[in-house]
């Protein structure tokens, strides 16, 4: 699980790498879910949080560039 200070610290285009491998595991999640294969059920939870404190994250960099200009 990731924290928001460590993802404060990573840069946009390292943000957006991880962005996008949380993604696919959130896509894998539910393809085993789907199937019955899911191990561990807790880890769809953690996923979409991740995901949605780098969107959040991003966001918030989005607004402070287009207050400064």
């Amino acid at each position: 699980m990731a924290k928001i200070e460590d993802l404060k610290t990573r840069t946009d285009d390292q943000l957006q790498e991880q962005l996008g491998e949380l993604k696919r595991e959130a896509f894998n999640l539910r393809f085993q879910a789907a199937t019955n294969q899911l191990e561990k059920p807790s880890r769809t939870r953690e996923v979409r949080r991740d995901i949605a404190r780098i969107k959040t994250l991003q966001g918030e960099r989005v607004r402070a560039v287009q207050a400064k200009g």
